[in-house]
C-alpha cells in the first residue's frame, strides 16, 4: 500500500471544507476515504502504534456510516 500522496490528502481536506460549509457530498464516501488514507499512512510506518489505533478508529466509523446507509 503506498503512502498517500499531497494531491490525495488535499483533495480530501478540499472537499471535507466543502461537506462542512455547503454540505456537497457524502459523510460515508467522505469518511470511507479518510480512512483509506489514513490506513495507508499506518501501513507506511508499521512501528508507530498511534497512526495504527487511529486508522483503526477511523475504519470503523467509516464502515458504521457506509452500514447506515
Amino acid at each position: 500500500m503506498p503512502r498517500p500522496t499531497i494531491s490525495e490528502v488535499s483533495a480530501l481536506l478540499a472537499d471535507l471544507a466543502d461537506f462542512r460549509t455547503r454540505g456537497a457530498g457524502s459523510r460515508a464516501e467522505l469518511m470511507n476515504r479518510k480512512a483509506d488514507l489514513l490506513e495507508r499512512i499506518a501501513a507506511a510506518q508499521p512501528d508507530d502504534v498511534e497512526a495504527a489505533e487511529v486508522a483503526a478508529a477511523a475504519r470503523a466509523r467509516a464502515d458504521e456510516l457506509t452500514a447506515d446507509g
